[in-house]
């Protein structure tokens, strides 16, 4: 039998991706601004954590706009949604 830190995500071993990935485990989508005031980050921090996430394939990214205003809606991936799960299993045990 292997030690349950196996199957900790090494991604996810990161303190704000980690807050990244469970706000959004608990919501659809999430606006980008949201995102940012829950997890007490800068846009620039939020911004890289979220392109690591998404060339990961956790987190989806869609760009639109509201009115004239620009704006930014993350959720996660099924694989996303799964590799979450696995990581608390596995901090659980």
């Amino acid at each position: 039998m292997s030690h349950p830190r196996h199957d900790l995500d090494e991604l996810l071993g990161h303190p704000v991706r980690f807050s990244i990935v469970a706000l959004l485990a608990a919501a659809s989508h999430a606006d980008f601004r949201f995102v940012r005031d829950q997890v007490e980050v800068s846009d620039s921090v939020l911004s890289k954590q979220m392109s690591s996430l998404e060339q990961a394939g956790y987190v989806r990214v869609k760009k639109g706009f509201i009115g004239r205003r620009a704006r930014t809606w993350l959720s996660l991936t099924n694989a996303g949604r799964r590799t979450y799960e696995r990581h608390l299993v596995a901090l659980r045990s």
